[in-house]
């Protein structure tokens, strides 16, 4: 109904606009190639009234809407898109990334040391020294002793012995601790015969002695996690903010927050009734706090209408663990480690249980799998419940859905299934990929982009941040080449699994914001949605591939604000 008024109201402004001549534009954005993805169509100028698009069109009829407080935004030839829009991401990570220690681009064991010793230079003794973004298999290369596939505590717990450390794998599914955290935790050196500690759904890795190697696995991170102390509210700001700043500068306004708790949805509520949550924030319930969960289906979906800022409708289930620590859970052995088959990190009946109680209520659930087992056995959950409660429009999605066994890719569209997939993690991950899952799997069932679109599914596109950086453009790159962001190889892995490049505009904006059911609002340059745009240095849609990644974002609109200029 309020699409219905506010449409009415457009068009009354238009015939009045027509009728006495009067401008009543706030801001004309012309002079560059505008691409409005609905319709493929490239036109020359948009206006703005208030945070919503009136006109899309030629520049002259846009001018007839020009008056003295208008805005004028000459493109000078760039190209402007709709607002891209990161479908799986972690805010709160992307702000306490930039907070602690950043090891994305750590090239060796030692070097991670290295930036930890500099750290406990600087802190208290007793002061927890926290990090995230290492990844083993992206390092030049793995010390000689290392326990299935990772690196020994020792040399970290030398330049650390008085402060607790825990390091965050970048998939975030495991985590290194030193000497000084694990006795915290009271994680202790034990003999071979006094065997491991069991821990449903993850690992304390150890070594041939039995003593644990300083790697938590999947679950088993909560045995250090627990003994972190919780970050103050001061903090908690500070990363915020610094999220939605990294939001603006990477070109996106609205974000979907795969998995939060009750702590920063409170956070984000205070600071959007303050006026200062300027992202479009779409937030998943996290499936790890039942109560939170249950309290939410008793009160029903939360969908923010007039400033279409917080929308809480959906939970996130943690169903397997990630590749890169052989926590994804797969059909057959991993093929680099003989019978390890990775982790089913929550129970199949939860994810059943999940499902009817959401359908019942309106939710959407957005389940992790990684793995064709985690894959295959959520398919048949969600296809269960569907059958016990038909909703027409569940919108139920799969977080990243990285590796499927051939038979169930038509599934997705068959049950309206979203696969919810990061392109740059093939540019990230593939070179090693392959050696978890042998050729086969990789060929048939790895990254699967175009056979899912050629099913019919809606694929959307996101970074999955801090686990990769946020650049939306990283990713647009891995989408079209299926390269490394170095270009290699010259033809691309599984280059029949590209998508075009209309495929992977639609999937960062409008088929983005399908996946949040709010397609109708933006995702698109149309009359009556949101002022919502990006603007790029270069035509990302016409010009070289490797040109690709040379384009910058110049600029960040969100409701017809300028919120970001280089």
């Amino acid at each position: 109904m309020k699409n219905c008024i506010f449409l009415s109201c457009i068009l009354s402004i238009v015939l009045v606009t027509s009728c006495t001549n009067q401008p009543t534009a706030d801001m004309i954005i012309h002079n560059g190639a505008i691409y409005t993805v609905s319709d493929l169509e490239v036109v020359e100028a948009v206006v703005v009234v208030d945070d919503r698009i009136v006109f899309v069109g030629n520049t002259e009829e846009a001018m007839d809407w020009k008056g003295e407080e208008t805005t004028f935004i000459d493109l000078n030839g760039q190209t402007m898109i709709p607002g891209l829009i990161e479908s799986h991401g972690h805010l709160m990570g992307l702000g306490y990334n930039e907070l602690n220690l950043d090891l994305m681009k750590v090239k060796s064991y030692e070097e991670m040391v290295s930036m930890v010793k500099v750290a406990v230079d600087k802190a208290e003794p007793g002061e927890w020294i926290l990090g995230r973004g290492w990844h083993q298999s992206k390092w030049d290369s793995l010390p000689t002793d290392a326990v299935k596939g990772f690196q020994r505590h020792d040399l970290l717990s030398a330049v650390s012995p008085d402060n607790p450390v825990y390091l965050r794998h970048a998939s975030g599914h495991a985590g290194m601790a030193n000497s000084k955290a694990m006795e915290i935790a009271g994680v202790n050196q034990l003999s071979k015969d006094q065997g491991e500690i069991e821990i449903a759904g993850g690992e304390v890795i150890r070594d041939e002695l039995g003593n644990p190697t300083g790697i938590f696995n999947e679950t088993a991170q909560r045995l250090i996690g627990k003994y972190i102390p919780n970050t103050t509210e001061e903090k908690d700001r500070k990363a915020l903010d610094l999220a939605i700043k990294a939001c603006y500068r990477n070109g996106i306004t609205s974000f979907h927050d795969a998995g939060q708790g009750r702590k920063y949805i409170d956070l984000f509520k205070s600071y959007k009734e303050a006026g200062n949550l300027n992202l479009r924030v779409y937030v998943m319930l996290t499936g790890t706090d039942p109560a939170l969960v249950d309290e939410y289906l008793e009160s029903g979906v939360v969908i923010d209408s007039i400033d279409n800022i917080l929308t809480i409708r959906s939970i996130k289930l943690n169903c397997d663990g990630a590749l890169g620590s052989r926590g994804a859970w797969l059909l057959e052995e991993y093929t680099d480690m003989p019978g390890v088959h990775g982790h089913e990190t929550l129970p199949m009946e939860t994810v059943s249980k999940m499902s009817d109680a959401a359908l019942a209520k309106g939710f959407q659930v957005c389940s992790h799998a990684i793995g064709d087992r985690a894959n295959r056995e959520i398919l048949d959950r969600y296809e269960k419940a569907f059958e016990k409660n038909p909703v027409d429009d569940h919108r139920f999605r799969i977080e990243h859905a990285q590796h499927l066994h051939p038979d169930d890719i038509p599934r997705f569209a068959e049950l309206g299934v979203i696969p919810a997939m990061q392109a740059i993690h093939l540019s990230s991950d593939r070179s090693w990929a392959i050696d978890r899952l042998g050729k086969e799997r990789i060929e048939n069932g790895a990254y699967m982009w175009q056979a899912l679109l050629q099913t019919g599914a809606k694929v959307i596109n996101g970074t999955d941040v801090p686990v990769e950086p946020i650049d939306p453009l990283a990713s647009f790159y891995a989408s079209v080449t299926r390269k490394t962001l170095q270009g290699t190889p010259e033809a691309g892995y599984e280059s029949a699994q590209r998508m075009t490049r209309e495929q992977a505009l639609r999937s960062y904006t409008l088929d983005a914001a399908f996946g949040e059911f709010a397609e109708d609002q933006k995702g698109s340059i149309e009359v009556g949605k949101l002022a919502d745009f990006t603007v790029l240095t270069k035509d990302i849609m016409t010009i070289e591939e490797a040109e690709i990644l040379n384009t910058e974002i110049s600029m960040t609109v969100l409701g017809g604000e300028v919120v970001y200029e280089k």
